[in-house]
């Protein structure tokens, strides 16, 4: 599109590559990485103060609040900083790159199909869960409920919301395109997506045991309670114990690529400990996924990171490593910035995370 458009290519590139990256947890609606990080928070809870139910749409506002803040970001570091870095881009290096390239190729009649059959999937699931949450006696209701939770059901189902939604659309795909013609296609196929998961999986038999030694050994509690007397001490306020939480994840973000995998590591003791404090695990979770997303665009360990080199070197090919971590460096220190803002805005005026989430919490009273 920014070649098309008379604009430096590499530009694109970075401007696309930090708001799905840099912008990782900014989205308009909870998605698979809220039921995810809510997982783990919820267990790391559990570790220390016995059952916890975590909502997945505790940061349902915040996360869409930070869409509307991280965009005019991303545009201004891409127009002001990034194109006239960059320079004036060579269209003799775009023709040779994007030869023999069928990205622009126009869609078969059975993909357009495909696309029209996953279209209709996709209606018909969010219908299907409209129709559940609205009108008496619907199972995604409690309507003995007070009002601000009569919805807690709906929010619960959304894992299982997805699930459906992504495994219709993807079949309803595969047959009008013609690449699932019967069952054993379906299974075949959702049998080479788990293979990229594999790496995920073997992570989640490592963390749960993590989190499982540290509820026998209680590290966490022990940790949590001597961390939040001393925190207690130091009489900082919430906004400036959440700001250095985020420095903290940005810093560990450089060295530990998966956001699960951080969460993992470091949950057990935070949550807890800003518990004590008064400040809730939907809090501790929104901060933390600010500043893990802030450094995901600079760090080599990022996963995706040898891919986007790749798709910038078809452009340039002296565009190296270093290149590349120069060019999202001003993008992650303004996501870093007005991220560090917007949850001290946030903190100070005390607005709710989602529905049924606030910033603060009463202080719990006793530990498993």
């Amino acid at each position: 599109i920014f070649h098309a458009a008379g604009r430096h290519p590499i530009a694109g590139i970075a401007a696309a590559f930090a708001g799905v990256s840099g912008g990782f947890s900014a989205n308009l609606l909870p998605g698979q990485l809220d039921a995810l990080l809510f997982g783990i928070t919820e267990a790391s809870v559990e570790t220390v103060f016995g059952d916890f139910t975590a909502n997945i749409a505790g940061n349902w506002f915040f996360i869409a609040g930070m869409t509307f803040v991280f965009l005019p970001v991303i545009w201004y570091v891409t127009d002001k900083i990034i194109e006239p870095r960059l320079g004036n881009f060579d269209p003799s290096l775009a023709a040779a790159a994007s030869a023999d390239d069928g990205s622009d190729r126009e869609l078969t009649d059975d993909e357009r199909r495909g696309l029209r059959y996953a279209g209709w999937a996709v209606l018909f699931v969010i219908a299907l869960w409209t129709f559940f949450t609205i009108g008496p006696g619907t199972p995604l209701i409690d309507e003995t409920a007070s009002a601000e939770a009569q919805m807690a059901p709906f929010y619960k189902s959304l894992v299982a919301a997805f699930f459906i939604l992504f495994l219709l659309a993807g079949w309803a795909y595969g047959k009008g395109a013609g690449t699932i013609t019967n069952h054993r296609d379906l299974v075949k196929m959702m049998t080479g997506a788990m293979e990229d998961l594999a790496y995920y999986l073997v992570l989640a038999f490592a963390a749960a045991h993590f989190v499982a030694m540290f509820s026998w050994s209680n590290l966490g509690l022990i940790l949590a309670v001597h961390g939040a007397d001393f925190l207690g001490s130091t009489n900082m306020p919430a906004w400036a114990l959440l700001t250095s939480i985020i420095l903290v994840s940005s810093l560990l973000n450089l060295f530990v690529g998966s956001a699960s995998a951080k969460w993992a590591l470091i949950a057990p003791v935070m949550v807890p400990m800003l518990m004590l404090l008064g400040i809730s695990p939907e809090m501790a979770t929104a901060a933390y996924r600010v500043g893990d997303g802030a450094t995901n665009i600079i760090t080599p360990l990022m996963v995706y990171f040898p891919l986007i080199l790749i798709f910038c070197q078809r452009w340039q090919s002296s565009f190296g490593l270093g290149s590349l971590a120069a060019t999202m460096l001003p993008y992650s220190v303004g996501l870093l910035i007005s991220g560090l803002v917007m949850t001290i805005v946030w903190v100070v005026l005390d607005l709710p995370l989602g529905p049924g989430a606030s910033v603060f919490m009463p202080i719990p009273s006793s530990t498993s």
